[in-house]
């Protein structure tokens, strides 16, 4: 009989670390806390930089569960160690007994509505990054009589000392320039700007897409970060921020501003902390034993990690991070037999 591996989260990295070790002879037990498998990239409608459609990416990695126990709606209620387990229990009744455990429990968006100058959750005009990806995957536009100017504005939670957060959440400046580019072409006639502070285009065809935003689309880039949003009779916004480069106000008529919010620890985090005596960093996410020379390995035994637990990462660097640790696992299971 194969033996068990708890994986907790149903995202991009739980799949993809449950298919490798099931293929290496393991029976994975995949637990997820929503309704459906795929985390975030299930609400996603095309990724950068080249806009391939995230179901395209995801389809492939629901096809194949065959060997997975797999279990939504289900939380993770206790873990506790056992000798040389540990024992999991679950709110579906069921419970395990394992050598390994896989964190792949991914991220949350930040709560736009923190912050209260920009107006999220009381302007129907401002809307944040998974809502204007909703709307695309919808088929729909936001249902405004006119969209002429729209702004972006990156950073929302992130690199932020009052939000909590000094760190970059990585994807957000890249979303912003191909969801800027996507709403250019739905309507070609607007004028759309975005704020940003620096602008980190690090990946491979990231500074295409961008240069390829201001030559073909026109988008305006204003290095400065927004400080007031507000609404007037007829619900346009008036967007007041600075331009750090020529050094002056700016205070702008817009018909829709979309909010770049940042990646935040999953919500639970610091529950399984607990339960299993390991560590965050203080940005909130899973402390790995080495950042840089075992990314997926926790300080404590048989416990390992994949994905944007320990940060914010990009689909293909998630993809990677979960075979990791899944041959990392494999390891630590067949040391144990030695």
């Amino acid at each position: 009989m194969s033996q068990n591996v708890v994986v907790i989260g149903g995202g991009p990295a739980g799949l993809v670390a449950s298919r490798r070790l099931r293929d290496l002879g393991y029976t994975p037990i995949l637990i997820e806390k929503e309704p459906m498998l795929g985390g975030h990239l299930a609400r996603w409608d095309r990724l950068f930089p080249d806009g391939t459609e995230a179901r395209s990416v995801l389809k492939p990695m629901l096809e194949d569960l065959d060997g997975i126990k797999y279990f939504t709606e289900t939380e993770v209620l206790s873990i506790n160690r056992l000798k040389d387990t540990w024992v999991v229990k679950f709110s579906n009744g069921l419970s395990a007994q394992v050598r390994a455990i896989l964190l792949t429990t991914g991220f949350d968006l930040f709560k736009a509505e923190k912050k209260e100058e920009y107006g999220y959750g009381i302007y129907e005009r401002v809307i944040t990054n998974a809502d204007m990806e909703a709307w695309f995957k919808s088929g729909a536009t936001p249902q405004f009589d006119d969209v002429n100017v729209i702004g972006f504005v990156h950073c929302v939670g992130s690199r932020d000392e009052k939000a909590g957060n000094r760190q970059c959440s990585k994807v957000c400046c890249v979303t912003a320039v191909k969801q800027a580019c996507e709403l250019k072409e739905r309507y070609p006639k607007a004028t759309v700007y975005c704020f940003y502070m620096d602008l980190r285009m690090f990946g491979r065809k990231f500074e295409d897409l961008y240069l390829k935003a201001q030559k073909e689309y026109g988008i305006r880039f204003v290095r400065g970060r927004v400080s007031e949003v507000s609404e007037d009779i007829d619900g346009h916004l008036f967007v007041k921020a600075e331009d750090t480069l020529f050094g002056k106000p700016l205070k702008i008529k817009m018909d829709l501003l979309v909010l770049m919010a940042g990646m935040a620890p999953a919500a639970g985090t610091q529950a399984l902390t607990r339960m299993m005596g390991i560590q965050t960093g203080e940005d909130g996410f899973f402390l790995p034993q080495s950042i840089v020379a075992s990314p997926c390995t926790s300080s404590r035994e048989g416990i390992f990690f994949a994905g944007t637990a320990t940060g914010p990462k990009t689909i293909p660097e998630t993809l990677g991070e979960a075979d990791a640790a899944a041959l990392a696992i494999d390891r630590y299971l067949k040391s144990l037999e030695k």
